[in-house]
């Protein structure tokens, strides 16, 4: 039985397009799982990146808190010098009116 040469031609020319198409579809997951991987250092790098975030967030919360308390302490303070300022000038002016009263 003789095969004609064209049928030969046809079925060499589907079995390249063929192996072409395999080795796409090889570079292809190859490309992908390079990909992926790639993805999976990133997402690490970010959740280590939110983890240091999270501790300066926590870090300049406790300075604000603690710079709060101190600022209040401070308040407190000036106002209790002030308070015995006024008391103090309260008396210093009652003195003054007695001497005055006693020199007329």
């Amino acid at each position: 039985m003789a095969v004609p040469i064209n049928v030969f031609a046809e079925y060499g020319a589907i079995g390249i397009i063929v192996c072409l198409f395999v080795m796409m579809i090889m570079s292809l997951i190859k490309s992908q799982k390079s990909q992926s991987e790639d993805l999976d250092d990133i997402r690490v790098h970010i959740s280590k990146i939110e983890s240091n975030v999270q501790n300066l967030e926590g870090i300049v919360l406790k300075m604000l808190d603690r710079w709060n308390k101190s600022d209040d302490a401070a308040t407190r303070h000036r106002e209790a010098i002030v308070s015995e300022l006024n008391d103090v000038t309260d008396d210093l002016n009652f003195l003054k009116g007695r001497i005055n009263g006693r020199a007329k």
